[in-house]
């Protein structure tokens, strides 16, 4: 399902129990210098990631001052963030002249600690080639590193290297619990593009060797992922940012099942089988 970009005047773009990706949650709260924006989420443990701007965020007595830093858009620096532990009480405050921040949330019914995440603290992954068309760079907030602190929320931000290409290919999916070879994993997407009037295309194949869906992606726009294979990819002289929220059903880890159309392309992408290592 394709979300056009809108102001949703800081309410949840994916709510708690949607019906399309119920294991997910995402909201994006915009803010002036010293407002406040107080959200408490039950069911879903969430990361506080500030998109541009910079907040002091507090967590049941836990307080993590500056998160974050970028202030012209998502290329200029490193993401920061910090978990927010089921039912938890959150209190983002800006400090910067604005802020746009996201809210990523994965449903679980246990309660962890807060922490923060800084720049020295993301696990980054690039893979791919301009030859193949695929070249991109992944960032991961809660990702490796995080694994015992976190229950079944993963938030990246992935990047096209250069302008134009793929991303998420070779085709995939993880919409069925089926371990060793998959796992349902909910997946929520916000795109942004670089300069801003880019755009690109979201591919959504249900069955294998059949046609799918297609949706045409702007900056801005929110794509929820509930099942089939999803590539997406940019139009020619554009860089694309994407930033994901992936929800497991039984277990935090990513097994991702590639497409049998297209799964051989495995192995003429480089270093792409360390980027399907580093979902945990």
């Amino acid at each position: 399902m394709h979300i056009a970009p809108y102001d949703n005047q800081n309410k949840p773009i994916v709510d708690v129990g949607n019906e399309i990706v119920p294991l997910n949650y995402f909201n994006i709260v915009k803010l002036k210098k010293d407002q406040v924006f107080e959200y408490q989420v039950r069911g879903y443990e969430t990361c506080v990631v500030p998109a541009t701007g910079t907040a002091n965020i507090s967590v049941e007595g836990f307080t993590a001052e500056n998160v974050g830093g970028r202030r012209v858009d998502v290329w200029d620096g490193e993401p920061e963030g910090v978990y927010v532990p089921t039912g938890a009480k959150a209190e983002i405050v800006c400090v910067s002249d604005d802020a746009e921040i996201f809210v990523a949330g994965a449903s679980y019914d246990k309660q962890l600690e807060p922490f923060a995440v800084r720049a020295s603290e993301l696990d980054k992954v690039q893979y791919g080639s301009d030859d193949t068309k695929t070249h991109r760079k992944i960032k991961h907030i809660l990702g490796q590193q995080q694994h015992g602190k976190v229950g079944r929320l993963l938030v990246s931000e992935l990047y096209t290297v250069g302008a134009g290409g793929w991303s998420g290919f070779p085709s995939h999916k993880h919409d069925t619990d089926r371990l060793p070879d998959e796992t349902r994993h909910d997946e929520t997407y916000n795109f942004r593009f670089k300069p801003n009037n880019g755009s690109g295309v979201q591919m959504l194949q249900r069955i294998d060797n059949e046609s799918g869906d297609a949706y045409h992606i702007v900056d801005g726009s929110t794509v929820c992922i509930d099942n089939g294979y999803h590539p997406c990819a940019v139009l020619p002289g554009y860089e694309m940012y994407y930033f994901t929220i992936l929800g497991g059903l039984s277990q935090r880890s990513l097994v991702q099942y590639f497409q049998p159309t297209h799964a051989n392309q495995l192995h003429t992408i480089p270093g792409i089988l360390d980027m399907v290592a580093k979902f945990k």
